[in-house]
């Protein structure tokens, strides 16, 4: 017996020592750089979510069916294309994109600008909806499946509430907010839009409307008449969408790449995806300049995870760390901080503010707004230094709320009862079991409204404004980016490239230089994640997916333990 033990125990060591020394050989074999052929078409299939900062590394390529890649990917990837010799033309494939309108108009004016070079960018479309088609109108050609629908048909706003959900469960929301446009916690509240929602969604949806309309109607060569009469007949299928001139042809797959082959000169279409011509190689400069993501709800958290967090929201303990970390490299010339926040907790975005602001101090500084930077995301922009944001980046909210979860009600039906044995007048205002009192709530409403004179006070001072036109454009109300800078809530219209051309000037780096960009948090590996304190597991990633979704994007923490929150009231999806 004790040999049988002896010899299964060594079988299982040599088998894990296989196993470590083949996962190491193939890791090392997928660290070799593709090399690129000349004469080259670069495929861009992206697909899903593209988020801002880099997913873990598998380190086995294998292992991963379609390694996700970053905004900053494909800025970079776009940009070294349009003088890369390798490179003859590139191809979009775009499908399901799960993308905000700033990404998008990020990378659609990445598009625009490797045209520029005056190579041929075509697009092929699959199942296409509102966003692939915005990207695809950047291209010289749009093609279709045969049989297949393009589903633009303009705009909407739909907004759940959850009140009539809570009353027959017995819980209760008790709210109090600092702005009349600050209506995060309405969804709790009320069965319907307040007059100032549904007067801002308006605002909101005008824009974006318009937006798209004009896109579309430059792109397609159309007036605006005709591009809107276009987009009220959606949706199209494949060959009504080339007859209202929205596409140029329906075509199968293999068909499309001949329309490719004829559109670099007969060659043999040699195609390379982004994620190998990213594994090739990069650009690179002799100044670096850190691009510093916050990405997610704003939460206190723990310090375990990543920088900035898990990928779902961002930590006051890992925010600092990767703060003072980029404030101590020597080598870092400038920094670009990238927000994409609906904001959270008010003393974590607060925390985080002052951290941001005592690296400006350390480096010049651009702030570069993506899809959302509203609320406690835009708080901790407000460093006095310059702010972009493109046209339809979510952003202003300048409010704030206090909600907790009163469930008395579930309680009784459910056969519990709580007594209650104090000291302190408002010993229980955080009770999930009593109703606020009138002082209590009365407690509430002053630190609310002290909490929002701070916000509306920081933002005055880094805006050089009087508090009075701050608080006339806060109250809580969200503003797209180009209405923004109408009122001087940012400074410029722009993305990426125009965050590096400001940062250069502001490090007085030569116009012409080309920099060495450098993002953090910076990509992890496997064994990193999976050796990470506090790394949540897949099951809980899944989870809190979906508690947001019930949540309609409240984070959890926040409504479960209470307190002020600087958090936008609503997400928009691009479908």
């Amino acid at each position: 017996m004790k040999k049988f033990l002896a010899g299964l125990l060594v079988g299982v060591v040599l088998a894990g020592m296989t196993l470590l020394i083949g996962a190491l050989v193939l890791a090392k074999l997928g660290d070799q750089k593709p090399k690129v052929a000349k004469d080259a078409t670069l495929v861009l299939r992206l697909e899903g979510g593209i988020p801002e900062k880099p997913p873990v590394d598998m380190g086995l390529p294998f292992l991963q069916q379609t390694p996700a890649v970053t905004v900053i990917d494909v800025w970079q990837s776009l940009q070294r294309a349009a003088t890369d010799p390798k490179v003859k033309a590139v191809v979009l494939m775009p499908r399901n994109l799960a993308v905000g309108w700033a990404k998008l108009q990020e990378l659609r004016g990445d598009l625009l600008a490797f045209k520029k070079s005056g190579k041929p960018l075509l697009v092929y479309l699959r199942a296409p909806r509102t966003p692939e088609y915005y990207l695809a109108t950047a291209a010289d050609k749009i093609y279709l499946v045969p049989e297949d629908m393009l589903d633009v048909k303009g705009v909407r706003a739909e907004v759940t509430y959850f009140k009539g959900a809570l009353d027959k469960i017995g819980a209760k929301m008790e709210a109090e907010h600092a702005g009349k446009y600050k209506d995060a916690l309405d969804t709790y509240t009320r069965t319907g839009m307040t007059p100032e929602t549904r007067e801002v969604l308006n605002s909101v949806l005008d824009g974006l409307y318009w937006h798209l309309v004009e896109t579309i109607g430059s792109a397609r060569k159309m007036s605006a008449a005709e591009a809107k009469a276009a987009v009220d007949q959606g949706p199209f299928l494949a060959e009504q969408a080339v007859k209202w001139k929205l596409a140029d042809a329906v075509l199968y797959e293999d068909q499309f790449f001949d329309e490719v082959k004829k559109a670099i000169g007969g060659a043999e279409v040699k195609k390379v995806s982004l994620q190998d011509y990213l594994r090739a190689g990069r650009s690179e400069g002799k100044s670096k300049v850190a691009i510093l993501v916050t990405d997610g709800e704003i939460i206190r958290g723990s310090s375990g995870g990543n920088a900035f967090g898990e990928e779902e929201s961002i930590t006051v303990a890992n925010s600092v760390k990767l703060l003072r970390e980029v404030g101590e490299d020597e080598s870092i010339k400038g920094v670009i901080l990238r927000v994409d926040s609906p904001g959270g907790d008010a003393v974590a975005s607060d925390e985080i503010l002052r951290e941001v602001k005592l690296l400006s101090k350390k480096k010049p500084m651009v702030i570069s707004m993506s899809d959302v930077a509203a609320s406690g995301g835009y708080y901790i922009a407000m460093t006095g230094d310059p702010v972009l944001a493109y046209p339809n980046t979510i952003t202003g909210s300048i409010g704030v709320i206090y909600g907790k979860i009163n469930l008395k009600g579930l309680y009784d039906k459910l056969g519990l009862t709580k007594d209650l044995v104090q000291r302190g007048e408002n010993a229980a205002i955080d009770s999930e079991y009593y109703e606020l009192s009138p002082a209590g709530r009365k407690k509430l409403r002053e630190g609310v409204d002290e909490v929002y004179k701070t916000f509306v006070g920081i933002v005055a001072e880094s805006r050089k404004k009087k508090f009075e036109e701050i608080h006339e454009l806060a109250q809580g109300r969200v503003w797209l980016g180009s209405q923004a800078k109408e009122r001087a809530l940012v400074d410029e219209l722009g993305g990426l490239d125009k965050a590096v051309e400001m940062v250069k000037e502001r490090a007085k780096i030569a116009k012409a230089e080309q920099v060495r960009i450098v993002v953090y948090p910076q990509k992890r590996t496997l064994l990193e994640q999976l050796l990470a304190q506090n790394a949540p597991s897949v099951e809980m990633r899944l989870q809190r997916a979906a508690i947001r979704e019930l949540t309609g994007g409240v984070p959890l923490e926040l409504l479960r333990r209470g307190g002020m929150m600087k958090l936008m009231p609503y997400q928009i999806t691009v479908r």
